[in-house]
């Protein structure tokens, strides 16, 4: 990371908390509703030409903004756990809105945590984002291997053999890199037994699941319509991957066009033993967590 600033290494961190945010219960039937997002920092894309004539919203602040976040956060409300790509920390472009936190807010997140993936001052803060309406007991921020920018976080829901492992990620375009990318990932989930992948993956799921690291895992990808670009689909980019010991529900792809990607939802249904094990919701005694 030396060309954006300090090298970064994993780490341990702690999910931000929102006070002002109620925490819902699990439901009794363990059910669990996931959505993974790339918002392109709150940018609306209708055309292949936009990236060219819209190209100076990602450099700049604009009024439809701020809409597109409503919009963003109007939609985030209705599920539990949200991986978000292509999030900015606060920047000149934003109007130094932390756009992760602004989303946990909009859609009543108790917990949240912002990945800087790549820091350029003021000029941008490209970040991955996690909102949740349980409580990790284990968060780490993971940079993944490659030219700088690319990241990935895990998360972990209950305790020992039997936890539950979330891994959010935005992977990289060229297929050798993300090759590397994934064996990373594979390395981070191997001592689980429930694992769910979330991310804009930048490649088709039979890719994923059969000339990847990730191949011997029996992982099911239960999405197969198209996410990109949003206005006229017609690849399917945006995964989240399940283990087969999790129950799938149902899986849409949202027809959402508010950014250049569609949003991918699924519901799924956990173990009873791993219902049990899921972690305290947030309590008013809960000390607030440092600022990062």
């Amino acid at each position: 990371m030396r060309r954006w600033g300090n090298e970064r290494v994993a780490s341990l961190q702690a999910p931000r908390v929102n006070r002002g945010c109620a925490a819902d219960s699990l439901p009794a039937d363990g059910r669990l509703r996931l959505l993974s997002f790339n918002i392109q920092v709150g940018n609306s894309t209708e055309r292949f030409r936009h990236y060219l004539t819209r190209g100076w919203q990602h450099v700049l602040p604009h009024n439809g903004r701020s809409g597109n976040l409503q919009r963003i956060g109007e939609l985030l409300g209705d599920y539990d756990l949200v991986a978000l790509q292509e999030a900015d920390g606060g920047s000149l472009r934003t109007g130094y809105v932390n756009q992760v936190e602004h989303l946990a807010q909009l859609g009543s997140f108790p917990y949240w945590y912002q990945q800087l993936n790549r820091n350029l001052g003021h000029l941008a803060q490209h970040s991955n984002g996690v909102l949740s309406r349980l409580q990790p007991t284990l968060l780490e921020d993971h940079p993944l291997p490659g030219p700088p920018g690319r990241g990935a976080i895990l998360l972990r829901f209950g305790e020992g053999e039997d936890a539950l492992a979330v891994v959010m990620m935005h992977l990289s375009l060229g297929a050798r890199t993300r090759t590397r990318q994934l064996a990373y990932i594979r390395e981070l989930i191997g001592g689980y037994r429930h694992q769910v992948l979330m991310g804009d993956m930048n490649t088709h799921a039979n890719d994923l699941l059969e000339n990847s690291p990730l191949r011997d895992l029996g992982l099911l990808a239960p999405q197969v319509e198209a996410t990109f670009p949003s206005w006229r689909p017609q690849r399917c980019l945006d995964h989240i991957l399940l283990s087969p010991g999790l129950t799938l529900e149902r899986v849409r792809v949202l027809p959402q066009p508010i950014s250049d990607h569609l949003p991918v939802a699924v519901e799924i249904r956990l173990p009873d033993f791993l219902t049990g094990a899921m972690p305290p919701m947030l309590r008013e005694e809960t000390p607030a967590e440092p600022s990062s």
